[in-house]
């Protein structure tokens, strides 16, 4: 596994309980927190999560993960300038797989979490602006912590997170240069196969171990 790798494995702990919060609610910093907590707690409570119940983390990460990320935009972001060179049923299909490709990442990274503290900082950005960045850091004995910068926009469902930065690495901008050397070599369809091949190969290695 490469640094990149490494470093966003160890932060996912962290991306993967980020939260929105309702329509009437201007304060993303304190949700993020609060569920932050709320999150962390089950994983080092549940009896079937310590015992490597795979199954309960990915359903722990689909209550309370996928209702709150902004998952369209994330992977429009990814996709780049492709994305609108999409078909319809395209674009959709790739959002599915993306947000599955996600979803396996984030459960495989909770097994990953030691207890180690996570600090937030004060809100960046206004919140009447609608998009905000929220920074917090994971702390780590005898290292470095690592920096998380959540991006948040607040839409009719409230607010939503479309991208985070791990030690300064935009996810999506991280996605986005595989995504567009796959596009060049095999087209659109040739990424949608990828990431088809990708999630089965998270199911495969689960299943045969």
């Amino acid at each position: 596994m490469n640094k990149i790798s490494s470093v966003f494995l160890c932060g996912l702990v962290a991306v993967m309980v980020s939260k929105s919060v309702t329509a009437d609610d201007d304060l993303p910093d304190i949700q993020v927190r609060n569920v932050t907590h709320e999150v962390l707690t089950i994983v080092r409570d549940d009896r079937a999560i310590r015992s490597g119940d795979h199954g309960r983390l990915i359903e722990l990460v689909e209550q309370k993960v996928v209702p709150n990320f902004n998952f369209r935009r994330m992977t429009a972001l990814a996709v780049g300038q492709h994305w609108r060179a999409a078909t319809a049923a395209q674009q959709d299909r790739l959002v599915a797989l993306f947000k599955s490709l996600l979803v396996r990442t984030y459960s495989n990274a909770l097994t990953q979490y030691k207890d180690q503290p996570i600090e937030f900082r004060p809100l960046r950005g206004r919140t009447a602006d609608g998009d905000v960045m929220v920074h917090a850091d994971i702390r780590q004995p005898g290292s470095p912590p690592i920096a998380l910068d959540f991006r948040l926009e607040k839409g009719a469902e409230g607010w939503k997170v479309y991208d985070i930065a791990v030690a300064g690495v935009s996810l999506v901008t991280n996605y986005r240069g595989s995504f567009s050397q796959e596009v060049q070599l095999r087209g659109l369809d040739g990424l949608i196969q990828s990431l088809e091949d990708k999630n089965r190969q998270f199911a495969f290695g689960r299943t045969s171990s």
